[in-house]
């Protein structure tokens, strides 16, 4: 595969990306697509109340316009489409309902859920057309487990964990963006290891989309990506290790996003079995936060975290 189109497809993201910035921003102030914050959340996010949000579309514009320009038309990038525009698109309707009810909660829970549902079946119709392996194999050995139709749900499972747990960890200025960016770049790597020229280019397209958004989104964030950007790009990063058939690989390389669905889920079992709470405020970060950590220092400390899974999950498939 030729390095300089993998290169191509990063450059072109980032600079659309920089360049659609000040032109979207002005344009959802005028239309006072402003981001309503949560009252019960850390005191000194209130002042954020306003900020334009639904900056995910300037990722999604910027991913799409280069991965298309770059990529293969192959079964792999409908399914690479699917899964990140698919997911987007949910968020989208989200986000909207935040801004035109002006309320910090859009889809309830079940709505959400159900638009998840459908694209992740979507994916499923496109996996199984296409002959894709339901093999599962066990990052840094050539253990693998056939699980036959079974592998269906998993793929939904994964699909569902991604795209949640992504976006948990958007709760910072700058953290998911951050924190994406190192993982794609990872598994730009796997994809270019297992040959898969679509995923490997979808990938460093969505390096560029994120760190040429992270321009406006680093503290003290100018907009923010809202639900269509962090559940693009966690649909997105599924379907890259779905298609490069690291699954499991997925848990290492998108460690923080883990720990990040982790800590919500302890802090509500917690909550609801012992009456306590375990951190201080979940997701994890928002922990940090009010323990004195400045919102640099967070993004500073899960990013090289990130940084460091990524580099394991890399050593287990070299």
């Amino acid at each position: 595969m030729d390095m300089m189109v993998i290169l191509l497809s990063l450059g072109v993201s980032f600079i659309l990306a920089v360049l659609i910035g000040p032109l979207f921003i002005p344009l959802l102030k005028r239309l006072k697509f402003g981001q309503q914050i949560r009252t019960d959340g850390p005191q000194s996010h209130l002042k954020k109340s306003g900020t334009p949000t639904m900056g995910g579309v300037i990722i999604m514009l910027a991913l799409l316009i280069s991965f298309v320009k770059f990529a293969e038309i192959s079964s792999e990038f409908w399914v690479l489409l699917t899964a990140s525009l698919g997911f987007g698109i949910v968020g989208f309707l989200d986000d909207y309902i935040k801004i035109v009810f002006k309320r910090s909660l859009g889809l309830t829970a079940k709505q959400k859920l159900a638009g998840q549902l459908l694209f992740s079946i979507i994916v499923c119709a496109q996996l199984y057309n296409m002959g894709h392996s339901t093999e599962l194999l066990i990052p840094g050995t050539e253990i693998g487990f056939d699980l036959g139709w079974f592998y269906y749900p998993f793929v939904i499972i994964i699909l569902f964990a991604a795209s949640n747990s992504v976006n948990f960890t958007d709760g910072i200025d700058g953290l998911l963006a951050g924190t994406s960016a190192i993982a794609f770049g990872a598994f730009t790597i796997v994809a270019l290891l297992a040959d898969s020229y679509d995923a490997a280019i979808f990938s460093a397209a969505m390096v560029g989309a994120v760190l040429g958004f992270l321009v406006y989104n680093a503290h003290p964030a100018k907009v923010f990506m809202g639900d269509m950007g962090s559940l693009g790009i966690g649909g997105g990063i599924a379907a890259v290790a779905i298609i490069t058939k690291t699954e499991l690989l997925l848990v290492i390389i998108g460690g923080v996003f883990v720990l990040e669905m982790l800590s919500v889920i302890i802090q509500v079992a917690s909550f609801k079995i012992r009456k306590k709470r375990v951190f201080r405020m979940s997701p994890i970060h928002h922990h940090f936060e009010l323990s004195g950590w400045s919102e640099w220092k967070v993004d500073a400390v899960f990013w090289t975290v990130g940084l460091v899974l990524a580099v394991i999950g890399l050593l287990l498939v070299l």
